[in-house]
């Protein structure tokens, strides 16, 4: 019998920092899909309780293992004795299953559902793998998702604020309580907001701390020479270059991420926690959009330029990106790419481009997007689109598989969370997943940033170096990080 998705609409409005701060920064497993302060859109709250289930997916790397083998490991993280379901074998298949969603069905009465289902990332590494390249083994799970089945959803243009669940026998209660804190809860924004024991390591408090990249600026700019010589030999058309940043610090997440939120926002933000690994993402660039109806979207960016505090200057670096041949030539390789992956799942004759070559601005950056959009053939689902997308071209370079192949080789490195995607996979048949840029990620040995830019034929090797220290930036001046590498 499916189970019934419920909603209660609050007469009231939180803020969800505010609500983060002092009702779920020190949940240990917690999913924050965060559409910033000057939202139009929607942010979800949500954390595991006892019967919540938490899938997590390590490829095996190394002489002997098969392409995309490994394990999917199910555990209830909140349970008072979890005990793990692991299976071997083909990573995605086994993912696949493990990420299947229970047959729903809307109370009566209810409106359209709500985001419930499986919240996490999927890291680059996995869709590399199942494309059938080499991989470097990340220290972080390569795909980690919970199932989460009780949220608090805020609606910023309607200033509407629902809790919706799935029934279960203790969800009423759930609900009933969770209103209840929330209606004793300060209304006043800025109010106290923050985690209820914030901590930040001595060393990035103190003083700035240094920043160890994996390719200093003499070496990156060999890596671009090349990928320019890839390109040259019609191996590639462009290459996406990344590097990573190691930061010794151990913060804690959720202030890390309320700092994160203020100095860089953005409407595909997020924060994901489980256990010892976060990610704390200002991601402006959306990866996948499917709705209930079929209809998926995707929405490339490539072609970046610095903000700048005089009008007129930032004016003209608007201008300088939007007519910059490389940089169009660059999102257009992308998007022509995106196009075929789309094509692989989507109806015939429904693929299409719509805002192409727009530039989009934020805090720090310009940035040139388009769009890709399609309609899901029948009986494909979500994952299938997933698997025929991942990773992202805007990620890889194109062709895609020759591109990651020739990056594996380049990088020496995993780069993990960073530039796979972040997001659910909906009860309803939707999914919203964003790119994991502009990202944080915290694991038990420190902190780490991965930066990067397309490389193609009219790259200039200091411009692209620089572009990779404006993406950064940000990210470790919250980390109290020295933002230009030792030379």
């Amino acid at each position: 019998m499916p189970r019934r998705i419920r909603s209660r609409v609050l007469p009231f409005w939180r803020d969800p920092a505010e609500v983060f701060g002092r009702r779920y920064a020190d949940a240990e497993h917690v999913v924050w899909l965060d559409g910033g302060d000057d939202a139009s859109g929607m942010s979800v709250l949500g954390r595991a309780h006892p019967t919540s289930e938490l899938v997590t997916a390590v490829l095996a790397v190394g002489e002997g293992s098969g392409p995309g083998t490994g394990r999917v490991e199910v555990v209830r993280p909140a349970a008072d004795a979890p005990t793990a379901t692991v299976r071997e074998g083909r990573v995605f298949e086994h993912l696949a299953e493990a990420l299947g969603l229970p047959s729903v069905d809307l109370a009566p009465g209810e409106p359209a559902p709500g985001p419930l289902g499986w919240f996490g990332w999927f890291g680059y590494e996995l869709g590399a793998a199942v494309d059938g390249v080499a991989v470097s083994q990340a220290e972080t799970p390569d795909a980690a998702f919970l199932f989460v089945d009780r949220v608090l959803v805020f609606d910023h243009s309607a200033r509407e604020l629902r809790l919706v669940w799935l029934d279960s026998d203790d969800a009423a209660a759930w609900a009933d309580a969770e209103a209840a804190a929330l209606d004793e809860m300060p209304s006043v924004v800025g109010e106290a907001a923050g985690p209820r024991h914030p901590h930040r390591s001595e060393s990035t408090a103190a003083h700035p701390v240094s920043a160890a990249w994996r390719h200093d600026a003499a070496r990156y700019a060999e890596l671009i020479e090349a990928c320019q010589a890839a390109i040259v030999r019609g191996d590639a058309y462009q290459l996406c270059l990344t590097n990573r940043v190691d930061v010794d610090v151990h913060p804690d997440p959720a202030a890390t991420y309320l700092a994160l939120r203020a100095t860089s926002p953005s409407h595909h933000g997020g924060f994901v926690r489980f256990g010892e690994v976060a990610l704390l993402s200002a991601s402006p660039e959306q990866f996948l959009l499917v709705e209930p109806s079929g209809r998926v979207s995707t929405k490339p960016m490539k072609g970046t330029r610095p903000r700048d505090a005089d009008p007129a200057r930032d004016a003209a670096l608007r201008a300088e990106l939007l007519a910059s041949d490389k940089e169009r030539a660059e999102n257009l390789m992308i998007v022509d790419l995106m196009r075929n992956d789309l094509g692989r799942i989507a109806e015939l004759g429904s693929v299409g481009v719509e805002g192409l070559l727009e530039v989009e601005e934020y805090a720090h950056v310009h940035q040139l997007v388009s769009t890709v959009h399609a309609r899901i053939a029948p009986p494909l689902s979500v994952l299938d689109v997933v698997r025929a997308a991942f990773p992202a071209g805007s990620m890889t370079g194109a062709p895609k598989h020759s591109a990651m192949s020739i990056l594996h080789g380049l990088e020496q490195g995993p780069r993990g969370i960073y530039s796979g995607a972040f997001g659910y996979l909906g009860v309803d048949g939707g999914a919203d997943l964003a790119m994991v840029i502009r990202s944080i990620v915290l694991t038990p040995s420190g902190a780490s940033i991965g930066t990067g830019g397309g490389i193609t034929a009219l790259s200039v090797p200091s411009e692209e170096i620089e572009e990779t220290r404006v993406k950064a930036r940000a990210l470790l001046a919250v980390l109290g990080a020295a933002s230009t590498p030792a030379e």
